[in-house]
């Protein structure tokens, strides 16, 4: 466990060697998302990925702030707490706001950033779909309508993953999910991404092909897809991710 800003944040961290590489997961998330890389990665590198704040092993913030922004400085408390001069981060639809916002702030620790199908710009979805929905999940319908929207951007998957991944959604205590999802509906991810200079990609699913998607607000931004999966190709298709993940850190100085 490391301290963050507002309470105690679990850390996986191991491996040697070479640029680090920290990992960011998703709303409803946990380190667990990200086993496939890090056993793949620890065989040459550090590997580390942390438990967002009210995610996973991690505490609920003692102020109740989920805001993009504060989990932000959380991980500028991590990395200077484990003394990471440079390292490359990668984060999953919640988690790439996040990386994001420290990568703008922080230029220079950060070698490179990759985005794995990373949430889109919130502020593009019309107003009273947004009301709409923040209004459904503070209701009595807050599981039936997370659970639904999750399902929907599964997908496919094979039952095992579809079955994990709600296990882990429905195991984050219902406040991170609300101040989480209203956060990415405020946060701008545009300015901080042209902010950082350094190399960045995503790679995105069919359902990251929107005009709200980060690749379409950042000409900077390098993009590839995966195809066949749902939002969570870590999961579905590990071996693809871990190859253009390792194709990335291969462009790194």
């Amino acid at each position: 466990m490391i301290r963050g800003m507002q309470g105690d944040l679990y850390i996986d961290d191991a491996g040697q060697g070479g640029l680090p590489v920290l990992f960011l997961h998703s709303a409803g998330g946990n380190t667990v998302q990200w086993a496939a890389q890090l056993a793949h990665l620890r065989r040459s590198r550090r590997a580390i990925a942390i438990d967002m704040r009210g995610h996973g092993r991690s505490a609920l913030p003692g102020n109740g702030d989920f805001r993009i922004e504060a989990m932000a400085e959380d991980l500028a408390a991590i990395v200077d707490q484990l003394k990471l001069e440079r390292f490359v981060a990668v984060g999953h639809s919640l988690g790439g706001h996040v990386a994001t916002a420290y990568a703008g702030a922080h230029p220079d620790r950060v070698a490179g950033l990759f985005l794995l199908d990373p949430a889109s710009d919130g502020r593009m979805m019309p107003k009273e779909m947004g009301d709409g929905l923040m209004a459904a999940l503070r209701s009595d319908a807050y599981q039936a309508t997370i659970d639904g929207y999750w399902e929907s951007i599964i997908g496919n998957a094979a039952p095992a993953i579809r079955n994990r991944i709600m296990a882990d959604l429905r195991a984050t205590p219902a406040a991170t999910m609300i101040g989480g999802l209203e956060s990415l509906l405020n946060f701008d991810p545009v300015t901080p991404l042209r902010a950082y200079r350094g190399r960045k990609t995503t790679l995105i699913t069919a359902l990251n092909e929107t005009p709200a998607s980060l690749q379409n607000l950042d000409v900077g931004l390098a993009c590839e897809k995966v195809d066949g999966t749902g939002h969570w190709p870590q999961l579905e298709k590990p071996d693809e991710v871990n190859a253009r993940l390792d194709a990335f850190l291969g462009k790194l100085a």
